[in-house]
């Protein structure tokens, strides 16, 4: 007990972000204790995890002088593992001191142990490690081969792994082997799309995956047998129950009690986390059952064969601060530098504090509707010279899809200005998370049925989705309405898999804190991420007429999570979502001038293309005309 009392001083579990907020003197007396109770381990692994924390900190020397001390006890032992992680600790901080000899030697030391000692993840490490310390001495051929081979070890690793949050937090720390990758490429002349490659595995691979996996749609005799599945079923009974509880707290007309609100929001957020641990129980049981293991990549013919001869793919990738853009036709490839990250992200938070002036008072929208409209316009055409403008003279098409990277996701690059018009203006354009996943999108099998589905459920603060679903009841062909309490999830089950069309209006909740639970209002209940990835809607459109709709958490890998991840997993071809709060009047204007172009013959993007330019006649401020963007096949 004592023993599990020391480490426990220490850490929990040896998570190198844990060990650098850990004090010296913890350090110093648990190895103390350790010593008096004359246990021979666990002083060299804390002389070893200080070292990693004091390496962390730039105090290389002191972080030597303990890793020799750990290593010299652990090549004596019988933990070969330790031994090989405190030489990877040594070539590190040899490397760091541009010793790139003794760098060398101990990497070389620890990748001849790993050879008889099978620990995929250590390979990985020394591999990539192999491959800094060549870049560093200027032997990128050495190098691109140990980033390869830390590569193979990576997919290898990935494709053993069960269960999607495991996969999207499996890349946090491992990114650094395809980027690198990526730029060693990109010096050579010939290297340009096998670059491009590796641009493709960096970016929302467990989406791909979700993608190319079945729908697991719960039956009525699992929901009798499995505890776990009356269990996520009750929990989210039980969530739905206290979101109406809060939401009609919120909208109380008499006085609201902040405590009572904030005492609910906490009981929801303790089974948001019960439900979180029973689905990610159930999705691993799950995929441990059936036996999967990760599908392939899709290769770059395939994603040429999705673009049609007028459509440029613009995929952006971030490069620690660099902008790349990589512009992608039938027949030519080229990747270019645009700009720094840093300068698009003060552009950016200047854009949405413009656009979040919006949920002022409505006088105040109108009283300075010009200088409002000049300021955001400013910022749009900013972004324009910083991600458009270098790479303008290689859009000769009809078609933009644009292909954003990390941060890049929250940027309308259709409202884009080049100081005389507005990107719509010249392109009908679509957004994808990947190439990729483009043209997964585009051989996905749709719905052959001509029937539509339209849910509505309009109330005070949105009364003009009463008359945007009756209306649009009248221009899509065989629609099935349901409205208000009739609208819902039941009805969204039994008629989505049939429907080639399917309008939903309503509110969205976009969940930064956890985007697992971003959700939109259904008549009784709200319908959530983890929802949709039980459900089968094989449409050929699926629109969601409410407020941001389509934000995402970005998460590492450059993993999308929100609204749009849980639509595409369910089938649907294509997307229109909202990237921002929605004006309840001009959005019903919008949704009908869409529909109805698209009922006249024209493809989805430009129908929405039209259906902007017109709205922008109107409602001259982006704020009401651009909210919503087409993702997946345009």
């Amino acid at each position: 007990m004592r023993l599990f009392c020391n480490s426990g001083l220490v850490m929990k579990q040896p998570k190198r972000s844990h060990l650098r907020r850990l004090p010296p003197a913890l350090f110093a007396k648990a190895r103390e204790m350790f010593v008096v109770e004359k246990n021979r381990v666990w002083p060299s692994l804390i002389d070893l995890y200080q070292a990693l924390v004091l390496f962390k900190e730039g105090r290389l020397f002191e972080a030597r002088r303990l890793c020799v001390t750990a290593q010299e006890f652990f090549n004596a032992s019988t933990m070969p593992s330790k031994a090989v992680l405190a030489e990877l600790l040594l070539a590190r901080i040899a490397l760091r001191l541009n010793d790139s000899p003794a760098a060398r030697w101990h990497c070389d030391s620890a990748l001849q142990r790993l050879t008889k000692l099978p620990r995929p993840v250590l390979s990985c490490q020394a591999e990539f490690l192999s491959g800094k310390i060549e870049q560093t001495a200027g032997e990128s051929g050495r190098a691109y081969d140990s980033y390869c081979r830390a590569r193979n070890v990576l997919e290898t690793l990935r494709g053993n792994l069960h269960g999607e949050e495991l996969k999207i937090s499996f890349f946090h720390d491992k990114l650094e082997v395809y980027e690198n990758l990526i730029e060693l490429c990109l010096r050579r002349p010939d290297g340009i799309e096998e670059a491009f490659g590796y641009i493709e595995q960096a970016k929302s691979r467990s989406l791909m995956d979700l993608l190319l996996q079945p729908v697991h749609v719960p039956s009525e005799a699992d929901a009798g047998q499995s505890d776990l599945v009356r269990s996520i079923r009750n929990l989210r009974e039980e969530l739905n129950w206290y979101y109406n509880l809060i939401e009609r707290e919120q909208l109380r007309p008499e006085e609201r009690s902040q405590e009572r609100i904030q005492k609910l929001e906490e009981q929801a957020r303790a089974r948001e986390s019960d439900l979180l641990h029973a689905v990610q129980e159930a999705t691993a049981v799950e995929m441990s059952d059936a036996g999967l293991q990760a599908p392939g990549l899709v290769s770059l013919n395939e994603i040429r064969a999705a673009l049609s001869a007028d459509t440029a793919l613009v995929e952006y990738f971030c490069l620690q601060d660099r902008v790349l853009a990589c512009i992608l036709k039938r027949d030519k490839l080229r990747i270019v530098p645009v700009t720094l990250q840093s300068r698009v992200q003060k552009l950016l938070q200047l854009l949405q504090f413009q656009l979040s002036k919006f949920r002022l008072d409505p006088q105040y929208v109108s009283t300075f509707e010009e200088p409002l409209l000049q300021s955001t316009q400013s910022h749009l055409k900013a972004l324009y010279q910083e991600l458009i403008a270098p790479v303008r003279d290689l859009l000769d098409a009809k078609h933009a899809v644009f292909v954003p990277h990390g941060l890049l996701h929250y940027v309308p690059f259709h409202a884009l200005h080049d100081g005389e018009s507005y990107l719509v203006d010249q392109f009908s354009i679509s957004y994808a998370p990947s190439a990729s996943i483009y043209a997964l999108c585009h051989q996905k099998s749709a719905s052959t049925s001509d029937e539509s589905l339209i849910l509505g459920i309009p109330d005070a603060q949105a009364p003009s989705i009463a008359d945007e679903v009756e209306t649009l009841q009248t221009i899509l062909p065989n629609a099935k309405l349901f409205m208000g309490p009739a609208a819902t999830e039941d009805v969204l089950r039994i008629h989505g898999p049939q429907s080639r069309i399917l309008h939903i209006a309503t509110h969205g909740y976009f969940r930064q804190d956890n985007p697992m639970f971003s959700s939109i209002r259904l008549g009784g209940s709200y319908l959530s991420l983890y929802d949709l990835y039980h459900l089968k809607l094989p449409a050929e459109l699926v629109t969601l007429s409410g407020c941001a709709t389509g934000l995402n958490v970005v998460r590492p890998g450059d993993e999308v999570v929100g609204l749009v991840r849980g639509l595409l997993h369910a089938g649907a071809q294509s997307l229109i979502l909202s990237l921002w709060d929605v004006h309840d009047l001009s959005t019903k204007e919008f949704m009908i001038s869409f529909y109805t172009r698209l009922q006249q013959g024209l493809s989805k993007s430009l129908a929405l293309q039209s259906a902007m330019i017109e709205l922008k006649e109107r409602y001259p401020h982006p704020y009401y005309w651009a909210p919503f963007t087409l993702i997946g096949k345009g």
